[in-house]
């Protein structure tokens, strides 16, 4: 019913710059959270921004001051600029959209994941 669609994940090198971009489509009458996740190798996921539609941001301390999240609520659409990226930032980024509100199910809320993009920092 949902599709979370991420782009711009590549490689660059320490100190260098990218932007992600997720869009989600489907029967969507509402989104309260959308954020980005990561996932490197032989660790677990964990929580690098969120948004609220509200416009309340929360950040991972490793990331502080360094990536910046936004959203267009209207579009459904989050973003992520990351800058000053070190090799640790290499990973899966996965994007993800919380308590959603679908039409003509308007009691329950859901969560969805999209399929993760690359992001690989080298020196």
């Amino acid at each position: 019913q949902v599709q979370l669609v991420e782009s711009g994940g590549g490689l660059v090198q320490p100190g260098g710059s990218l932007r992600l971009s997720c869009a989600a489509s489907g029967s969507i009458y509402f989104i309260n959270t959308m954020g980005w996740y990561r996932q490197s190798p032989g660790k677990q996921r964990e929580m690098v921004a969120t948004a609220t539609s509200g416009g309340s941001t929360h950040y991972a301390d490793s990331v502080k001051g360094r990536f910046t999240i936004s959203r267009d609520v209207a579009k459904n659409t989050v973003y992520l600029q990351m800058n000053s990226l070190k090799p640790e930032d290499t990973a899966v980024y996965y994007c993800n959209a919380d308590k959603v509100t679908i039409m003509g199910a308007w009691s329950n809320e859901y969560n969805y994941w999209g399929q993760g993009t690359q992001v690989t920092v080298f020196s």
